[in-house]
């Protein structure tokens, strides 16, 4: 069964949510990588306004290519979470709710999961063109000179994801 979910991600809809959960989410949602999160994250340590709103929000661990003419986007595959497990706890603790992206997350984040009641979302490695068919707009808002690693604003339709880790820390990745 697959469970329609809409952004901004409320505490009752990530509540409900278990791990192994098939979703397919609709709204706004943004991509940043490990540089993109790095600059955040030296905004929030200096007091500063960040440049996209966080608060029930949803990052896509992207790696976005290039768009072809009459596209939004390429090929719109996830790139491996840990790299933001740094600085996942900074945003969940402003209101972050999601993250999408592939593989585990380290016990600093689940810990803000739950604490935060956040959750993870994988996306399936491999099928970024397939990916990139529910991504309906997509602007980059910040971070331009970081190239691929830019901060966009994305509008996606039934976004295919599992949930990977739950508000709960349930995990995918270990045997409980």
């Amino acid at each position: 069964m697959e469970i329609n979910i809409n952004t901004p991600l409320s505490e009752d809809v990530i509540e409900s949510l278990k791990v192994g959960d098939s979703v397919l989410i609709t709204g706004t949602i943004y991509s940043a990588r490990d540089a993109a999160h790095k600059r955040l994250v030296e905004l929030i340590k200096n007091g500063k306004e960040l440049p996209l709103e966080v608060k029930g929000s949803v990052i896509y661990y992207m790696g976005p290519s290039p768009a072809k003419p009459g596209q939004v986007i390429g090929s719109a595959g996830p790139t491996t979470s840990g790299r933001m497990d740094a600085y996942a706890p900074y945003l969940m603790d402003l209101g972050l709710k999601g993250m999408i992206g592939k593989g585990f997350r380290n016990e600093g984040v689940i810990n803000s999961m739950k604490k935060n009641k956040a959750v993870y979302f994988a996306a399936i490695g491999g099928a970024g063109a397939l990916i990139a068919k529910s991504i309906k707009s997509a602007e980059v808002i910040a971070y331009e000179d970081l190239g691929a690693e830019a901060i966009m604003k994305l509008y996606v339709e039934k976004f295919p994801a599992i949930v990977a880790i739950d508000c709960r820390g349930k995990s995918i990745y270990k045997r409980s």
